[in-house]
């Protein structure tokens, strides 16, 4: 899995944050997500689908996640 993000789409709501800690942060001045692992371990896969899904911006793009 792939994963990238828009962050000029991102509104800040933080919930990638919640759903997947390891993988997504927020920048402390506006809450903009940030990318910490692009690639992440097969164990989290499931969670970063679930942050995806639940951005309300759709700004987490997935790829390579047959």
């Amino acid at each position: 899995m792939r994963i990238s993000v828009d962050q000029d789409k991102c509104c800040g709501a933080g919930s990638c944050v919640l759903v997947a800690p390891e993988v997504f942060d927020q920048r402390d001045e506006d809450g903009i997500v940030m990318l910490l692992d692009a690639q992440p371990a097969a164990d989290v896969h499931d969670r970063v689908r679930e942050a995806a899904d639940v951005c309300p911006a759709s700004a987490i793009q997935l790829s390579g996640t047959a």
